[in-house]
């Protein structure tokens, strides 16, 4: 049994109007403090054709309760050329992880290039100044039948910490997320599935680095390998597709991860608004001595489209969390709304039938859930 709950509160951020680079939304935020442990979001800032940059903006914290953010700029921008096509151009859905044995933010984002996404890398000490370590390279699996490669791949996301391998060796841990339908990025050659899979609904996978050649040398990240299956869709709320959300999140039970599901229609190619699909908050339990293996998992989502600011906008019917922040003693989600905006939740854990929550706050000092973007991110 899954023991957490998600409440939300509010948007916290939307478009600034006057701002070409947010004309299309501001959404799937990363996350993380700087060193003077001030907490920042990094969301992905839409221009016109759908040209996406990340952005950092510091958390604005009343009484302990996010509520605002204060803009400070664009931090990353497809300026290379595996970034950037002909029609495409962009760097998409950061999440970042706080790693503390290698003192750095380690940042997965979708580089939008010529083929479509492809995962990639960089890495911060102060969220400000980002090294591109470069494209994901999935290390040859013979007992795969593929290369993974070949695929184009999104949600990505590392574990805060060194984890069992396969071997049982500490490793570092990347989940992500393949998608097997080549027709997307050469017309008629259609799916192909690695070997010992025969669901081709993109799933969840998890791929290692040993510890010893990271610390040897950080673009280390960028070539996992030992390549796993951790989840497949399953319940209904996942009909279509499934990926991981924030970071893994250790908890008494093992490493709490939250992901979304789709259910409905998704046309072939890669523009979003094309399609009629409700996206959903759901989340699993990993075992911490093989976060390969699942627990336990919500046959329920725990978060669902409900408020017009959800239900309304670029890409509808769409709650997407991309990162989870402790603030005085309590987890905030963060997520994307709508492909639009950007929404915060309470991440509240259920003992025995009852819920754990945060202690009441004044009602005048949360944003309301359906508060407008005004009541709230201005700064």
């Amino acid at each position: 049994m899954i023991r957490y709950a998600m409440t939300r509160l509010g948007v916290l951020m939307a478009p600034d109007t006057g701002d070409p680079f947010e004309a299309g939304g501001v959404l799937n935020p990363a996350s993380g403090r700087t060193p003077d442990g001030t907490l920042h979001l990094l969301p992905r800032l839409v221009a016109a054709g759908n040209v996406s940059r990340i952005g950092l903006a510091e958390v604005e914290i009343r009484d302990g309760v996010p509520v605002g953010v204060h803009r400070r700029g664009v931090v990353l921008a497809p300026d290379e050329g595996w970034e950037r096509g002909r029609a495409s151009a962009g760097v998409e859905d950061p999440r970042t992880t706080w790693v503390p044995s290698l003192g750095q933010h380690v940042m997965t984002y979708v580089a939008f290039g010529p083929l479509g996404p492809r995962l990639a890398l960089a890495v911060s000490a102060d969220l400000t100044h980002w090294r591109r370590l470069g494209p994901v390279q999935f290390g040859y699996q013979p007992g795969l039948d593929t290369d993974l490669n070949l695929f184009p791949n999104k949600d990505a996301v590392f574990f805060p910490e060194p984890v069992p391998g396969p071997g049982g060796e500490p490793c570092y841990a990347m989940l992500h997320r393949p998608m097997w339908d080549l027709g997307w990025v050469r017309p008629g050659e259609g799916v192909h599935l690695p070997a010992g899979i025969t669901d081709e609904r993109p799933g969840i996978w998890i791929s290692y680095l040993p510890v010893a050649e990271v610390a040897a040398d950080i673009t280390a990240l960028v070539r996992p390998r030992d390549h796993r299956c951790v989840a497949t869709p399953r319940y209904p709320y996942e009909k279509v597709k499934i990926g991981a959300g924030p970071p893994p999140l250790r908890v008494p039970e093992g490493w709490l991860l939250l992901h979304h599901g789709a259910v409905g229609y998704v046309p072939p190619g890669w523009d979003p608004t094309g399609q009629d699909v409700t996206y959903a908050a759901g989340a699993m339990i990993l075992d911490p001595a093989d976060p390969a293996r699942v627990l336990s998992r919500t046959a329920e989502p725990i978060l669902v489209p409900e408020t017009a600011d959800e239900r309304s906008g670029t890409v509808p019917k769409v709650v997407f969390p991309t990162a989870i922040e402790q603030v005085d003693g309590v987890h905030y989600v963060f997520y994307g709304m709508a492909d639009t905006k950007i929404g915060v939740a309470r991440l509240d854990r259920i003992t025995e039938g009852v819920r754990d929550e945060a202690p009441n706050r004044p009602a005048g000092q949360r944003p309301r859930p359906d508060s407008s973007a005004a009541d709230v991110h201005r700064g």
